[in-house]
């Protein structure tokens, strides 16, 4: 099963200074619903971009008050793309559908394919 790395304000700025990936970022609580059904979505997200340069990650909001700060989370779940040049590409707030959260990362990966076109070729 492809990784999903767990960010926090201990790790972030190390891991963003040496990764020359695009990064998926997911915004949560432990207490939020719709954050819960994210976190399902994560493993098919990292399992789909396994071969590209794209990581998958998630960050507990209440565990890393800095971090929430610095991207201004207001209200999760929060999704962000930060792209290769580390600046934030696109960010939703609120659960998508799983094509939703692909459609955001081939967006900056320059893929513009929808679900089924992943599916049937």
């Amino acid at each position: 099963m492809a990784e999903i790395l767990e960010l926090s304000d201990k790790n972030y700025s190390a891991f963003m200074e040496k990764t020359e990936s695009l990064v998926f970022i997911d915004f949560y609580s432990e207490t939020c619903g719709p954050c819960q059904t994210l976190l399902t979505y994560l493993p098919r997200l990292a399992e789909h971009y396994t071969d590209e340069s794209v990581v998958i990650a998630k960050v507990n909001a209440a565990s890393s008050p800095k971090l929430s700060a610095k991207f201004m989370v207001q209200s999760v779940p929060l999704s962000l793309v930060i792209g290769k040049d580390k600046m934030v590409k696109k960010a939703e707030v609120g659960l998508l559908g799983i094509d939703g959260y692909f459609k955001m990362i081939d967006k900056e990966l320059g893929k513009s394919q929808g679900f089924f076109s992943r599916l049937f070729g």
